[in-house]
């Protein structure tokens, strides 16, 4: 019996650590949220969304962090960008109103500013770099609207690395992928560790999948938000290349550089003579090596932290030999152009960003974009279509967005019959005739063509 008794004092001693262990862990848990929390803040920005050719006002729900006494939060571009009003909630449940300071598309990055007299319980932001997977982390925030919610889970990497998905786009960083739950709502909110420190923006989740979330590492964030506090913007500079891995050149690892894979017409790259398949091997004497796609973003943002329009030498290899080509950088355009309404024709446009017009092979920057139509709408009427780039209108170059409002207004105001618009459409460039009776209404069409168009519409 005393053999038997002996035997499980062991075990016995095994339990009683598993359980210290697992009470110390929550107790960490406990303080980190303790610390945290009255930091939080519920999001409600109303935000302008143009959808099907018409400009609505929607309640939108996200999260944020209050980052200093005097009220500073920091949440996503994609909570409050493009917001006309915001309001917050505190951790107290104060209703307070809110300023957009400035967004960040490029990061996922917005701040916001707080109408607050009174100093404000602040969270303090650890280094994303000194993180390792399999640490303990907490996701705080409001998932799908419900306020002051924690999960727990671990750092399952540190340096993910995302493709761009359309509008969604992280080129200056890798994200930190964690199965702490993040879902609809808990953007913008914090990742913090056991110290109670933030440690990230949480941004993203992967659809389908089980607790795969990404948050923005903080030191990331925090490079961005210094420079809109201070600025209202980010400048970064631009040399019109887009950047491969050198795995997609050659297997061999000794082989150090990054590959150009396309040179931007518009860019300062194609005006210096660099090519697609040059090798860049440095930037005035630093390295810029990307041997995997998690390398990317380094190069990208070593490029971005020049100075606006600073000579650079880029030192390329160019089949056996190295070119040195001197350059000068530009500022980097916003990633998404502003979108207007024009209601009397029932369409919206937006800015051409440099992307749409690498996809359309246009000569210049020149023109707008529509972006939604509405059905039985003059627009709809003159067979205008999503993603067509008006040129022109009367024989008046369309130099941009608010050149062409301007000119809609005067058509408006004079009740101009007839418009005629030169568009493209995919490769090809063509007329498009615009009519508008004398009351700026649509032309009138039988009810059975409308019908038709109406039922085209609601498909596209």
């Amino acid at each position: 019996m005393r053999k038997a008794l002996w035997c499980l004092l062991p075990l016995a001693s095994l339990v009683y650590g598993c359980v210290t262990t697992g009470s110390a862990t929550q107790s960490a848990v406990v303080r980190a949220k303790d610390k945290v929390a009255p930091a939080l803040v519920h999001i409600r920005p109303v935000k302008k969304v143009f959808s099907r050719g018409k400009r609505e006002e929607v309640v939108m729900v996200g999260s944020g962090f209050i980052i200093s006494p005097d009220g500073y939060v920091i949440t996503n571009e994609h909570v409050a960008g493009k917001a006309s009003f915001v309001q917050c909630v505190l951790y107290n449940k104060e209703e307070v109103e809110a300023e957009v300071v400035g967004v960040d598309p490029y990061t996922d990055i917005a701040v916001l500013k707080l109408d607050v007299a009174e100093p404000l319980s602040h969270v303090t932001l650890g280094r994303s770099s000194a993180l390792e997977a399999g640490q303990t982390v907490l996701a705080l925030g409001s998932p799908h609207g419900l306020a002051r919610s924690v999960s727990l889970g671990i750092v399952s990497v540190t340096d993910r690395y995302l493709e761009d998905h359309g509008e969604t786009v992280s080129p200056y960083n890798n994200w930190i992928q964690t199965d702490a739950a993040i879902n609809q709502g808990n953007s913008g909110g914090p990742l913090v560790n056991l110290k109670g420190e933030v440690v990230g923006v949480n941004a993203r989740m992967l659809r389908g999948a089980e607790n795969v979330g990404f948050a923005i590492p903080i030191d990331i964030a925090r490079e961005v938000v210094d420079q809109i506090i201070a600025h209202g913007r980010v400048m970064r500079s631009w040399i019109g290349v887009t950047l491969q891995e050198m795995t997609r050149k050659t297997d061999d690892p000794s082989i150090e550089g990054v590959v150009i894979a396309d040179i931007d017409p518009l860019g300062a790259a194609f005006e210096a003579g660099l090519k697609p398949g040059d090798v860049m091997l440095a930037i005035d004497g630093e390295p810029t090596n990307a041997r995997f796609e998690e390398d990317l973003p380094v190069v990208r943002k070593q490029i971005a932290d020049i100075p606006v329009d600073a000579e650079v030498v880029v030192r390329v290899a160019r089949g056996d030999e190295e070119i040195d080509v001197l350059l000068t950088t530009e500022e980097k355009s916003d990633l998404k152009g502003d979108e207007v309404e024009f209601a009397e024709w029932g369409f919206t446009a937006t800015e051409l960003t440099p992307a749409m017009v690498r996809r359309a092979r246009l000569p210049s920057r020149k023109g707008v974009v529509v972006s939604g139509r509405q059905a039985g709408g003059i627009a709809a009427a003159a067979r205008l279509q999503r993603g067509d780039i008006i040129l022109e209108v009367d024989e008046a170059e369309v130099e941009n967005l608010g050149q062409f409002r301007r000119i809609y207004e005067d058509l408006i105001a004079s009740k101009q019959r007839l418009v005629m618009m030169v568009v493209k459409r995919g490769a090809l460039t063509h007329f498009v005739l615009v009519k508008q009776d004398r009351n700026g209404a649509p032309a009138s069409e039988p009810a059975e063509v409308q019908s038709r168009k109406e039922a085209y519409d609601d498909v596209e």
